[in-house]
């Protein structure tokens, strides 16, 4: 048993998603005062679980550490969805999956495309007469020294 381990249970009690709590709060509900470091480094209040013995308490309570005050003392600990385990503390979201079948191959695994692929799409019209090769303003090609377009330049 960790020494932490009240937050843990406190947090899990909690109906609210978001607990804000000061320093001195978190030190009634664990019995133990905070490290010195705790006080001084944000690092120290990151998500990541094997920062420290009390960050794996709060994460494996499903919780995360949020707006973080160091000079109020105080910070905010927000419920979040299970996630899985990144031993990097940074959130990455899991790539899915999905199983294609080929003719003379065995199953490949493919990348899913993400949700907003697409969705430019026709956000951009061309008109058809325009030539994509001419330069947007004449004086672009005269900067260039080089002739564009179906007009020669004097």
């Amino acid at each position: 048993m960790s020494k932490y381990d009240l937050l843990g249970k406190y947090l899990r009690e909690q109906p609210r998603s978001e607990v804000a709590m000061s320093f001195a709060e978190l030190e009634e509900v664990t019995g133990v005062p905070l490290p010195p470091k705790a006080q001084l480094q944000r690092a120290w209040w990151s998500n990541n679980p094997s920062n420290n013995v009390m960050t794996k308490v709060w994460v494996d309570a499903g919780f995360r550490s949020e707006r973080v005050d160091l000079p109020g003392k105080r910070l905010v600990f927000k419920r979040v969805a299970a996630e899985p385990e990144n031993p990097s503390g940074f959130y990455e979201p899991q790539q899915e999956f999905r199983y294609e079948t080929r003719p003379a191959g065995p199953h490949i695994r493919t990348p899913r495309r993400h949700p907003a692929f697409g969705a430019l799409k026709g956000a951009l019209r061309i008109d058809s007469g325009a030539d994509l090769a001419e330069p947007a303003l004449p004086e672009w090609g005269d900067a260039s020294g080089t002739k564009n377009g179906p007009e020669e330049r004097k």
